[in-house]
């Protein structure tokens, strides 16, 4: 069974009112699936969203060559003053990406995440 990653990015968006954003791009940087809760004032567009998500994936690269030290990446977080970033690898070509307030518990949403990976295997 494969997962519907906008039915879950909505799910991940309903998770918390503390998430900004939930979606998914693949590995030629497209975001293929999700979108922004609504109301919420959008911090980067345009080119900068590209850039976003270029730097993402480029961490996740990056990782993996580390891969066979220290096992899979399971999840990334990154802390800026006004948002915080997470990246989950969901294959090889798909990222799933989740945007939030600061200071959020990005636990309780990553492990959402995976356990929906997990059951849609």
């Amino acid at each position: 069974m494969t997962v519907d990653y906008n039915e879950l990015s909505k799910q991940v968006l309903d998770l918390d009112p503390q998430v900004r954003f939930a979606g998914v791009a693949n590995s030629k940087g497209e975001m293929i699936a999700g979108g922004h809760r609504e109301n919420v004032e959008k911090i980067l567009d345009g080119d900068n969203v590209k850039m976003s998500i270029h730097y993402a994936l480029q961490k996740r690269d990056l990782y993996t060559n580390l891969a066979y030290k220290l096992g899979k990446e399971q999840s990334s977080i990154t802390e800026y003053a006004i948002v915080s970033m997470i990246s989950i690898p969901i294959n090889s070509n798909d990222l799933f990406m989740i945007s939030t307030e600061p200071r959020t518990d990005y636990l309780k949403i990553i492990d959402f995440v995976h356990a929906a990976l997990k059951n849609s295997e």
